[in-house]
């Protein structure tokens, strides 16, 4: 690792003036920290959000769920509020990684990073969230671009991200043993007069919703409807853990899963 200076301002207004001076913010440091480790990258400074209140905090607005930028797995996965507003979500978040992950790790530094295969932005895709930053509110359909690609401009930082909350909704994920990182994820919320949205992680190389799922779920909110719905590999990713078409089969076995979940 190369030599760094770290800063941890309190205020969100001091976040955002060494940011712009060039510092790299540093969230859960679940990535960033690894990549510096092994010296894929360098930074001179660091910026520690952890210190920040004002990006902290999960909080209940109507009928969705504010969710800070820093707050961590395992508080997500904990809070009384998430599993009882929204339980798919903090089922989620109660199985990411390993429980050294779940204590470091943030929901913000998840997102903006947006692996392949990361758990949240599923959750963020599928329930039509906002996520909310500093300079504006950007809706998750516009915000997920590709592969380790967001919205997000220079300098921009997430401050929180709003849920909807659906009448029904769950994860189901298909772990790669090594990485814990999922094989495929499928992420199904359920929304009143809105039909179903399904987003899906793990399979290509960013978070996608599936139209195909989405549209016979909205029809008809069964397992049997999934299993219907055939999946197509092109596209998808084929490495030494799976292939393409294994990846098309996990899609739709755990569609049927979610949604058998989520009618409970």
């Amino acid at each position: 690792m190369y030599a760094f200076t770290l800063e941890r301002p309190q205020a969100l207004a001091d976040v955002q003036k060494a940011v712009a001076a060039g510092g790299k913010p540093l969230a859960g440091g679940q990535t960033l920290l690894a990549s510096m480790k092994l010296r894929l990258s360098a930074h001179e400074q660091l910026v520690d959000l952890g210190a920040c209140a004002e990006l902290r905090g999960i909080r209940r607005e109507g009928d969705a769920l504010v969710i800070g930028a820093m707050a961590r797995h395992a508080e997500v996965g904990a809070s009384d509020l998430v599993r009882s507003a929204y339980p798919a979500l903090a089922d989620l978040a109660s199985r990411i990684g390993d429980r050294q992950v779940r204590q470091m790790g943030t929901i913000g530094g998840s997102v903006a990073n947006n692996d392949p295969a990361a758990c949240y932005p599923s959750a963020v895709l599928a329930s039509g969230a906002t996520v909310q930053t500093t300079k504006r509110e950007i809706a998750a359909d516009d915000f997920f671009q590709g592969l380790f690609t967001t919205a997000l401009e220079e300098g921009e930082l997430i401050t929180a991200i709003r849920f909807p909350l659906p009448q029904q909704a769950a994860y189901e994920k298909l772990r790669q043993k090594a990485s814990h990182f999922p094989l495929v994820g499928v992420f199904v919320a359920r929304f009143a007069g809105n039909g179903v949205r399904v987003a899906i992680t793990g399979a290509g190389n960013g978070v996608f919703r599936h139209a195909g799922l989405e549209a016979a779920l909205s029809n008809s909110f069964t397992p049997e409807a999934a299993a219907g719905v055939a999946i197509d590999d092109s596209g998808l990713n084929s490495d030494l853990h799976a292939t393409a078409a294994y990846r098309a089969h996990l899609i739709g076995v755990l569609a049927q899963r979610a949604v058998t979940k989520a009618l409970g």
